[in-house]
């Protein structure tokens, strides 16, 4: 049982990178009282940052929500970094998201999908959160999509 967001990783193909570091003045989470508040992800592999561009203009709706999964896998490595053991989480409480995309684009709630979905399928009914799926003119290093994240941890 210790390990079933393990086994439910590895059956998705998961294999969780290493948390990244920040790119700036602030830290990658914070833990207070049983609450975990988790920094921006971005679509990063170890290849380094992958989708950069605009949703509507670079990027279909289908493209950016793979850049979102792509940024919920690295939430949960931030979660394995800050806890040690992916069965502490308690519950993914909400998902912030960013989508840089034109003023025409209207579909930031299905981009903000491949996280949301991920979390689900990975964490099931613990998985399911709050959310926002906002436009930005403009993310970090160009990237598509940006996603911060609270946890709630267990006792």
């Amino acid at each position: 049982m210790t390990a079933q967001i393990e086994a439910k990783l590895a059956e998705l193909g998961i294999t969780l990178p290493e948390a990244a570091a920040p790119a700036a003045n602030y830290v990658p989470f914070l833990k207070t009282g049983n609450q975990l508040y988790i920094s921006g992800q971005l679509p990063m592999t170890a290849e380094g940052i992958q989708f950069k561009g605009k949703l509507g203009e670079d990027f279909t709706a289908d493209e950016g929500s793979e850049a979102a999964r792509l940024c919920a896998i690295n939430l949960i490595a931030q979660m394995k970094a800050a806890t040690g053991d992916l069965e502490k989480i308690a519950r993914i409480v909400k998902l912030g998201g960013f989508v840089n995309s034109t003023a025409d684009f209207g579909d930031q709630p299905a981009v903000i999908n491949g996280a949301s979905n991920l979390m689900v399928d990975v964490f099931g009914e613990k998985g399911r959160h709050a959310r926002s799926a906002v436009s930005a003119a403009a993310l970090p290093f160009g990237v598509a999509v940006e996603i911060d994240a609270i946890v709630e941890l267990a006792d």
